[in-house]
């Protein structure tokens, strides 16, 4: 049988290649794990540079809000 261990994640900087946003990852999400694109397959990075990217690249409110449902956070609002 086989099983897919990986999990997806939606980057604020889309795929050089097709521009898509969605990205695939070990589900390990191991620092050296290597990150694809959903879409078109192009590696992207390490999970450690997307984890970074995810933590410090600034993006509108409504980037914001898509990552945090994507990628299953909590939203970032300050608003109660």
């Amino acid at each position: 049988m086989n099983e897919d261990f990986s999990v997806e994640l939606r980057l604020p900087k889309g795929c050089p290649n097709c521009g898509s946003h969605k990205v695939t990852v070990s589900q390990a999400q191991q620092p050296d794990d290597i990150v694809f694109c959903s879409s078109c397959n192009t590696e992207i990075c390490d999970y450690q540079a997307a984890k970074k990217m995810l933590d410090e690249v600034p993006r509108s409110e409504n980037e914001q809000l898509i990552e945090d449902v994507v990628n299953n956070r909590k939203p970032s609002s300050t608003e109660e």
